[in-house]
């Protein structure tokens, strides 16, 4: 099969278009052919080697790690599953990924796919949604009629913690550029903050939040200063730079290391097929393309969420 794959770490040259052994489905596995990959910023992290200690991938490498596809084969001791079934999935970080014709998949972190959207594009679902989804429900707890200010709301994660945290009954500020507003807006945003205009702290000043979700990296006195917008006894998630051990006035804190969860991902595909949750993609690219996706990335580029196709 075909795949993009790196047998060192480097800069997106590393990234090759070559030749490799198709999967075969172990025990508890499924091989999924592969109809598209979504790119995740990290990919770009892990790929230059900065994140070795965190994420240690085997060399050489297939990167991208969610997916959307049909089961090809099916491994001994799944029955749950069987060829032609159309399945999205969360991989494990460092097992070989999506950026390929073909991918083996534990077969317990497999949900249907969503029927409403192309297949391609539900790539876009598993890892954004899941971490959208954990950060608010699992982590912040959010109730209906709590406010709830989410830093990064342009990104994939925000865009799906807009909508889940607008259906769950809560006034939500949302900060992104003023090329995102309109989407934002879509979402259910009840207040936009384009930051590129009016910085958040300015805009916000003399409100707190019963919930702040921060998606953006930022330095300790810019996740200082976000940890601070909670309410007396709130909560500051972040799933970039963790907060202060101590925020004070019972704010608690939190850091968000998603993880794959096949029930949640069923349910966020369902309240897709339902109409409830939105994929929003803004380019379909062929796997060729990948290092020039890479490149964007790192540069700020991106006009948004990019799948791959095989």
């Amino acid at each position: 099969m075909k795949a993009m794959r790196y047998h060192s770490y480097g800069d997106s040259g590393v990234l090759v278009y070559e030749e490799a052994d198709r999967p075969v489905a172990d025990a508890g596995q499924v091989v999924v052919e592969v109809a598209g990959a979504a790119f995740n910023p990290v990919d770009v992290a892990i790929r230059a080697g900065f994140m070795q200690q965190v994420f240690p991938v085997a060399l050489p490498h297939i990167p991208s790690f969610d997916v959307a596809g049909v089961i090809a084969d099916v491994g001994e001791g799944v029955s749950s599953w069987r060829a032609g079934d159309a399945v999205v999935a969360f991989l494990p970080m460092t097992a070989p990924g999506a950026a390929a014709e073909y991918v083996a998949v534990p077969a317990d972190v497999l949900a249907t796919a969503p029927r409403t959207v192309e297949l391609a594009d539900a790539a876009a679902l598993p890892s954004a949604s899941l971490t959208a989804w954990q950060s608010l429900f699992e982590y912040a707890d959010v109730k209906p009629g709590q406010s709830v200010l989410i830093n990064g709301a342009g990104g994939a994660v925000g865009g799906y913690a807009v909508q889940l945290a607008r259906q769950a009954g809560a006034t939500v500020t949302a900060t992104g550029s003023a090329r995102s507003a309109g989407r934002i807006r879509s979402y259910g945003a009840d207040r936009i903050v384009d930051y590129t205009a009016t910085p958040l702290l300015q805009a916000v000043a003399g409100q707190r939040f019963d919930v702040v979700l921060n998606l953006v990296r930022t330095s300790p006195e810019e996740t200082a200063a976000l940890a601070d917008l909670a309410a007396d006894g709130g909560v500051f998630v972040s799933t970039t730079t963790p907060g202060p051990d101590d925020a004070g006035r019972g704010v608690r804190t939190v850091r968000v290391f998603a993880r794959s969860d096949a029930t949640q991902l069923g349910e966020l595909a369902a309240r897709v097929d339902a109409g409830d949750l939105r994929i929003d993609v803004a380019q379909r690219r062929p796997l060729t393309d990948l290092p020039a996706v890479h490149d964007q990335a790192a540069a700020g580029q991106l006009p948004g969420k990019t799948i791959l196709i095989p």
